[in-house]
């Protein structure tokens, strides 16, 4: 029967700790592998974490760094009501009508509309994404809120 107390390990697999510092006999003596002099010379030597070796650290360097960027962030561009007022009672406005009338300038960010500002004439706005707000506002005036879903990654 084999029990906990009876193992041992194979004959040659465990190695001896290297004994150094005990004289030049020993052919480990003098600096005992540690090199010359100096700190990392000494007993109880140890690098803290981020140590450049005393030049000013990365981190006092690049204080503006600190923190990330969030690469899947979805951008928005932003329009207050209150700026659809270029728009005649009764028109749709898209995304089209937006970039042509100068409240977007690319096209390529997904449009969201603001509560910002008064609305006084029914209008069908058609955006990407609509604050609680502004489709209240929108609603009062009469006019109609059309959320365009944003094309995604396909799922899968």
């Amino acid at each position: 029967m084999i029990r906990l107390d009876t193992l041992s390990s194979a004959p040659g697999s465990r190695k001896g700790k290297k004994r150094v510092g005990r004289g030049d006999g020993s052919r480990k003596g003098s600096f005992s592998g540690r090199g010359c002099k100096g700190q990392k010379g000494r007993a109880g030597f140890r690098i803290k974490p981020g140590f450049e070796g005393g030049q000013l650290p990365i981190i006092k360097r690049l204080p503006s760094q600190r923190g990330f960027t969030n690469i899947f962030k979805t951008e928005y561009d932003v329009v207050n009501i209150g700026q659809l007022s270029v728009f005649e009672a009764g028109t749709e406005v898209d995304i089209v009508k937006l970039i042509t009338a100068g409240l977007v300038k690319t096209g390529q960010n997904l449009v969201k509309i603001l509560g910002d500002g008064e609305i006084d004439r029914p209008l069908t706005v058609k955006a990407d994404k609509f604050t609680a707000t502004a489709k209240a506002k929108i609603e009062a005036a009469g006019g109609k809120v059309v959320e365009e879903v944003p094309d995604e990654a396909p799922a899968e």
